[in-house]
């Protein structure tokens, strides 16, 4: 055998299939595929078996339970996905794989993937920042409405503004709220709504309904449009549990159309009653004057003298006192009906629902970081435990023992590195990388290896 055969290191299947899975694993990072689903199988185990494919190749799929009990479907032959797994092998087969560990539909997957792009990247420009919010006026006599003519928004908007305070003045600039071309329109009646100069404020609204219904208010020039709007712009698109763009850029976001009404109109009937108890109050105050005066009235009618000159004295001087009550009643009344209109004024500045909006927004995006966080060191932690794997397998002794090398050990199990603890008649064992031989010393040499 020459020099070049005896230095060949042969790999046995399972170490060139072990070596391989170490490889993949280790230099693929977690990524993202779409595909359409084939040969599915749920065997009892609970884990999912399946293959990604598109026109051209395929890929087996593996997803283990842990997993797939956090998937709110059941995949389906034909299905269209977009998963997020690792580049493994089946050791046993030699087939390569891929570990799944998230899985969702795709069509969901791509719209939402562009919201999220398009979140960021308004969201690093300025766009969302509590700053460059326009501030609602407190006292709203005209608002402009941005949705369809034919859906229940402003329909809701209308009566809400009917039964709490009929006397805001509403103009509609009808626009398609869902298609291809309704980007395009909400954008034209923004910029008619900002050429209106006796409008206060704007509501952008829509009613509820899938991620595609609402995407024409994640379109990136609605976006724009809101955020260079000369009037305040409250956005009303969806149901609670819906946000778009249009949300986030807005003056003020409100959760339902509804709401958005609410929010603009004070309550009238609240209004009305206040006003009827300041009334009230100030009756009694004008009764407890006015008698007040008609007592001293009478004390001074006792004291008043018969002759008709003092008697027309006293009348000229009453009649002026009645002129200086009423005149003092008056401005009493009025600077009650002003203190009345500070308290209503300030009791609307202070609704909390802005800065617990602010503080949900910013608990959110606290949220996405810690697990982008999280996932961050986990890829991490995996990528040494790999590396330590291959070192530890790159010293191990049995890799010695594979090229030829024996480890001898005496009949107590010590280990023989020297002829002078060998003894002729010595029974010896000879380990190899495959089984051990028992050894029978008849001679020995002492000679040297040079």
């Amino acid at each position: 055998m020459n020099d070049q055969q005896s230095n060949r290191q042969i790999f046995t299947i399972s170490e060139l299939n072990r070596r391989t899975r170490q490889l993949l694993e280790t230099h693929f990072p977690i990524l993202w595929v779409e595909g359409e689903i084939s040969n599915v199988a749920c065997p009892s185990s609970g884990h999912w078996y399946l293959s990604l494919k598109d026109k051209n190749a395929q890929v087996r799929c593996a997803m283990f339970r842990n997993a797939n009990q956090r998937v709110n479907f059941r995949p389906k032959n034909g299905m269209q996905v977009l998963v997020r797994g690792r580049v493994g092998l089946y050791e046993d087969r030699g087939e390569y794989q891929l570990i799944i560990e998230h899985m969702e539909e795709a069509g969901f997957g791509a719209l939402q993937r562009q919201f999220e792009q398009l979140k960021a990247k308004l969201s690093a420009e300025g766009l969302f920042d509590a700053d460059n919010k326009r501030p609602i006026p407190s006292s709203i006599t005209h608002i402009g409405v941005i949705t369809s003519t034919t859906g229940a928004a402003v329909k809701d908007i209308l009566s809400v503004l009917k039964r709490r305070f009929p006397a805001i003045k509403v103009s509609l600039f009808p626009t398609a709220v869902q298609g291809d071309e309704a980007a395009e329109q909400i954008v034209s009646a923004l910029a008619d709504a900002n050429g209106c100069k006796d409008l206060d404020a704007l509501i952008v609204s829509r009613g509820g309904g899938s991620l595609e219904d609402l995407w024409s208010f994640n379109s990136e020039k609605v976006a724009r449009t809101i955020a260079a709007s000369r009037l305040p712009v409250i956005s009303a698109v969806g149901h609670e549990i819906d946000f778009t763009i249009a949300d986030f850029v807005a003056d003020l976001r409100a959760p339902t159309p509804s709401a958005a009404a609410e929010l603009i109109s004070p309550d009238g009937q609240q209004m009305h009653a206040q006003f009827s108890r300041y009334q009230s109050l100030l009756n009694d105050i004008q009764r407890r004057i006015i008698n007040g005066y008609q007592q001293q009235l009478g004390h001074l009618q006792k004291r008043l003298q018969h002759p008709g000159s003092k008697l027309q004295q006293q009348a000229q001087h009453l009649d002026h006192l009645d002129i200086r009550l009423r005149r003092a009643i008056s401005a009493e009344l009025q600077g009650y009906r002003v203190q009345g209109n500070l308290l209503t004024d300030q009791l609307c500045r202070q609704n909390p629902s802005h800065q617990l909006e602010e503080k949900q927004q910013k608990l959110s995006v606290a949220v996405k970081h810690l697990r982008k966080a999280i996932t961050q060191k986990q890829e991490k932690l995996q990528l040494k435990l790999a590396q330590s794997m291959h070192l530890l397998d790159t010293v191990s002794p049995l890799k010695t023992l594979g090229r030829g090398y024996a480890v001898i050990r005496n009949s107590d199990g010590e280990v023989i590195n020297s002829v002078k603890k060998v003894r002729p008649d010595d029974r010896l064992t000879g380990q190899l990388a495959d089984g051990e031989l028992l050894l029978a010393v008849t001679d020995k040499n002492n000679k040297t290896l040079g």
